[in-house]
């Protein structure tokens, strides 16, 4: 990310010299002091889907480097997060806690990004609206929820192609005779990998990351500009390109053994081994939005995690157990009054 004094001059209105931020609702900086709109939009934007060859052989040639910026550390999670523009935090994106500021980061340069593109007000409204369609939700989880700390959020992820030649042995059961027969199979086959997404930081949670995968366009991503950070944090990337193939690992075997699973083509598939040829590696290092809202249920942390592309909502949520006492007395009534209708249509 570029240093501080770059970041600063991009971020000053010419009309007035106030600070700008950028508006996930008009797509652009914009003065906080006159309103002045500033468009982000370069020749290159078609350029930023560009991914990079990656051989496992040759050292790789993009280096991390140190960057001058506001570093925000978590003391209780240990994330880094980091800032240009005049956005300041005492608490975490990722988890709540408290941070302590340092000036100096040493991560990846990022190649893209996909800016926010749903502001903080409609991120609200996905949350409240996902509160109001849960099952046996407490009566107040949504005024609480409306009082949540909210965060808008960068965070690191990788996208990763592959071509794979897969060869495999694996059993599978058939029926013969009312007895259960396993046989053995072995094949071939190619498997090509296109934009997988991978999270590129372990603060990035099932929750974060499922709130992302699903929506993830290449055509939307655009070359790092410190203006697009503007008003939001973001998390560096600090893994090696091997490092995120390496965190993609158990992914990846488990994507092979279900396509494998459906080239056999027979039930009970199982002891499944193969080995596999990975050829054209290609990635990207970019970042994601994502809005994050911090509550608290009877002391319990909770969060609701919004998609900054298009407004997916996931979260974590109590219950309430008087209405599933009352919910399982209504079932058990039904079963109940299920059981004597029926023994009563036997007796006719």
């Amino acid at each position: 990310m570029d240093d501080i004094s770059a970041a600063q001059s991009e971020l000053q209105c010419s009309n007035c010299a106030g600070q700008c931020v950028y508006d996930p609702a008009q797509q652009a900086l914009v003065c906080t002091s006159c309103a002045t709109r500033y468009g982000l939009e370069t020749d290159d934007d078609d350029r930023a889907a560009q991914e990079f060859d990656f051989e496992p052989d040759i050292p790789e040639d993009d280096p991390p480097v140190l960057a001058e910026t506001r570093v925000h550390h978590c003391e209780t999670c240990g994330g880094d997060v980091v800032f240009v523009g005049q956005t300041l935090s005492e608490r975490c994106a990722y988890c709540d806690g408290p941070v302590v500021l340092a000036t100096s980061d040493t991560g990846y340069q990022t190649k893209a990004l996909i800016p926010f593109r749903v502001p903080e007000r409609d991120a609200q409204v996905a949350a409240l609206n996902w509160v109001a369609r849960r099952w046996a939700a407490p009566s107040d989880l949504k005024a609480i929820v409306t009082k949540a700390r909210v965060a808008g959020l960068y965070v690191p992820f990788w996208t990763f192609d592959s071509e794979e030649a897969v060869n495999y042995w694996a059993k599978y059961k058939i029926r013969r005779n009312k007895r259960t027969v396993v046989r053995k199979t072995s094949g071939a086959l190619r498997i090509t990998f296109d934009d997988v997404l991978v999270p590129a930081s372990p603060h990035i949670t099932p929750l974060i990351r499922d709130g992302i995968l699903h929506d993830f366009e290449p055509r939307r991503l655009r070359p790092y500009r410190p203006g697009y950070l503007a008003g939001f944090g973001a998390e560096r990337h600090h893994q090696s390109v091997a490092e995120g193939l390496g965190a993609n690992a158990e992914d990846k075997d488990l994507l092979i053994r279900n396509r494998i699973k459906g080239h056999v083509g027979k039930s009970g598939v199982h002891d499944v081994r193969y080995i596999t040829d990975t050829t054209g590696v290609r990635y990207r290092r970019i970042l994601l939005p994502v809005w994050i809202l911090h509550y608290q249920y009877n002391g319990d942390a909770m969060k609701v995690v919004v998609c900054g592309m298009q407004g997916r909502t996931y979260g974590e949520r109590p219950f309430s157990w008087a209405k599933l006492t009352g919910y399982a007395a209504v079932l058990s009534g039904l079963t109940i009054a299920f059981g004597l209708a029926w023994g009563a249509g036997g007796l006719l």
